[in-house]
């Protein structure tokens, strides 16, 4: 058995991990961990890594429900990379709609190329990528906890955010109760604009409240999923 301190993470602090349905032997995507992002795997059993872009930790399947099992994860013969067999949730892991994250054949010269790409079938889009991931789609409201969250770790002079969690719950509470009332005073109205604009208001003061409560927006899809 392979200790946490026997790996290699690169000078970023990140290790590559391979992700292979535990099945099939299909490879699914490749992501980083950082040490947090690989304990976390280890002691949730369920997939987590580090967003090089966003520069924070993310759970596979958090967005979408299409979480990934851990049944093995396997280090390699240099110690610098990880193989991690999973059972996979839902359609696929690819944001964008596969099964699989490698779908893009890549054309190649030699005596077997053409042949062995000609062969190769092309994926089908496993599911609708813009239904769970799209503009219209729950996404944006984690993408907002995100922020709020990064805020509150990373404050900011005049930032308004950071103002409500420093005015503490009760400022917060105060505010869901303002906004709430704009939300009834709106939907009075005719015409829909200002019912959105006071409804998105509305979300961004609970995701604050969320955030203050330690919970997060991924509890309450479950408990909506619970009530279909």
């Amino acid at each position: 058995m392979v200790d946490m301190g026997e790996l290699k993470f690169r000078a970023s602090g990140l290790i590559p991990a391979i992700i292979q349905d535990a099945e099939n032997g299909e490879v699914l995507m490749m992501a980083y961990m950082n040490r947090e992002a690989l304990e976390k795997t280890l002691q949730t059993g369920r997939t987590w890594f580090w967003s090089r872009s966003r520069q924070q930790l993310w759970e596979k399947g958090k967005t979408s429900g299409h979480y990934q099992i851990v049944k093995e994860v396997i280090a390699d013969c240099d110690y610098d990379a990880l193989l991690i067999k999973v059972e996979q949730q839902g359609a696929g892991a690819c944001h964008e709609g596969y099964r699989s994250c490698f779908h893009n054949p890549v054309e190649f010269q030699g005596e077997e190329g053409p042949a062995a790409v000609a062969q190769d079938e092309e994926q089908e889009p496993a599911f609708d990528a813009e239904e769970v991931y799209g503009k219209r789609s729950p996404r944006i409201l984690n993408e907002l906890y995100e922020v709020v969250q990064h805020r509150r770790a990373n404050p900011v002079e005049g930032s308004y955010t950071n103002y409500l969690f420093a005015q503490g719950l009760d400022k917060i509470l105060k505010k869901i109760g303002e906004e709430a009332a704009e939300v009834i005073i709106a939907a009075k109205n005719p015409g829909v604009e200002e019912l959105v604009y006071e409804l998105a208001d509305l979300y961004y003061h609970t995701i604050v409240l969320m955030a203050e409560k330690g919970t997060d927006p991924g509890a309450v899809f479950s408990e909506l999923r619970s009530r279909r």
